[in-house]
């Protein structure tokens, strides 16, 4: 079954991507959570005049490229999100949220693929690696603020950083702990049954070997 995505779905493509899935996987996961809708030949239609409108804005040559990388390089991009008290963003910034926010700042075209991150998690301020055109990278300045709030300083979002470390620190050890005695559990139900093994394999009494002896004269 074909399908237009709505947002960003790991391991299946980003957002505006014509993907073909399971038809059990559209119906009761991507089209009730709308991350997706069903491809029909109107809406494909759409995309690709969208498609086709934006290309005539990406750069085709080297100096075109290195033009569009001088604008990028004085953009700003700003992203108001809903944050915890931590800075953990509830959802992410993906690339598709980049590159469609220079299209609507700079109606400059940019292939999703082509923006060198992940999603971004927590609030802060970051410089995103693009590539224009062959050898013609740039890095965007990008904030991701909370929403109706002002960016922290660079100290106070190390210290939130650093405050939900012990929360991460503390999962990890549990994680730790609980495989050890999963593996302490395994290694005890293992031993009888080696010490079963070993009993049958145990050398015959030399008394079974002298009566069969034995019997073999009589």
């Amino acid at each position: 079954m074909e399908v237009i995505l709505l947002q960003d779905v790991d391991h299946v493509g980003l957002r505006g991507d014509v993907v073909s899935v399971a038809r059990g996987y559209a119906r009761n996961f991507l089209l009730p959570r709308k991350l997706a809708e069903v491809a029909t030949p109107a809406r494909v239609a759409e995309l690709e005049k969208r498609d086709l409108k934006r290309a005539r804005h990406e750069a085709k040559t080297v100096e075109e490229a290195q033009s569009i990388a001088e604008t990028l390089a004085q953009t700003v991009l700003r992203f108001e999100v809903k944050a915890g008290p931590t800075g953990s963003l509830f959802g992410s910034v993906t690339p598709t949220d980049i590159v469609d926010e220079l299209w609507q700042k700079e109606k400059i075209r940019v292939d999703r693929r082509k923006v060198d991150t992940g999603p971004i998690k927590r609030i802060g301020r970051y410089s995103i690696p693009v590539d224009i055109f062959q050898n013609v990278r740039v890095e965007i300045r990008t904030e991701v603020i909370p929403e109706g709030g002002e960016l922290p300083s660079d100290e106070e979002l190390e210290a939130m950083e650093a405050a939900e470390r012990p929360d991460d620190d503390a999962a990890a050890e549990d994680h730790t702990e609980l495989e050890e005695a999963l593996a302490a559990e395994e290694e005890a139900s293992a031993a009888p049954e080696a010490a079963e093994a070993e009993a049958e394999t145990e050398p015959e009494p030399d008394w079974r070997a002298d009566a069969e002896a034995a019997l073999a004269d009589e």
